[in-house]
């Protein structure tokens, strides 16, 4: 009973929309209605400017180490519950409750979960991000690469089974919810970060 509590309460940490709440705050209105349509960092730079994506990637990746914090808790430390929450978190983060079941790619919320459940495996993820990011400023390639990287760096480092799953799970959603933006980088129209078209 405790481990379908502790997934139950990382899905709604994961599921409150950090971005769509800093975008209000900062005057946009529903970020939905702008840009990519999803509530991530990426979409509230391009609409709103750095300090409000900023605090939307800080805040999404706080909410995913803490739903994994408290999930852990409330699960009395089990690792088949504790590592399910990392990927409750994720679900909440993609389908909000608060949202009508819509919400971000699940990235900066993954990176906050799975810094928790899988630390060694999610720093070398964080640098083939940053490196692709910055090499290409493409958000979406950097953050799909990056996914492939952890259940990767789990499974290398003899990370318990668990957590290989979770981790795979996670990573898994994240592509899939890029999908839109992994068709646009074949036909070269993926949008670059920086990027502004009229």
């Amino acid at each position: 009973m405790s481990g379908a509590v502790a997934v139950v309460a990382a899905y709604v940490i994961g599921a409150l929309p950090v971005g769509f709440l800093v975008a209000r705050v900062f005057g946009i209105g529903d970020i939905r209605h702008h840009g990519s349509g999803t509530i991530g960092a990426t979409n509230v730079l391009r609409t709103a400017g750095w300090l409000p994506a900023l605090l939307t990637l800080f805040g999404d990746v706080a909410k995913g180490y803490a739903a994994v914090w408290v999930g852990g808790r409330l699960a009395d430390g089990e690792p088949g519950p504790t590592a399910a929450c990392a990927l409750a978190a994720v679900v909440g983060n993609c389908w909000s409750v608060f949202l009508g079941f819509r919400g971000g790619k699940g990235v900066a919320t993954g990176l906050g979960a799975f810094l928790y459940l899988a630390p060694w495996a999610v720093a070398p993820a964080a640098f083939v991000w940053l490196a692709i990011t910055l090499s290409f400023r493409y958000v979406s390639l950097g953050s799909v690469l990056a996914a492939l990287c952890v259940p990767l760096g789990t499974l290398m480092l003899g990370y318990p089974a668990p957590r290989i799953a979770a981790c795979a799970a996670g990573a898994a959603i994240v592509i899939l919810r890029h999908h839109e933006n992994i068709g646009r980088l074949l036909a070269g129209s993926e949008r670059r970060l920086g990027e502004h078209r009229a």
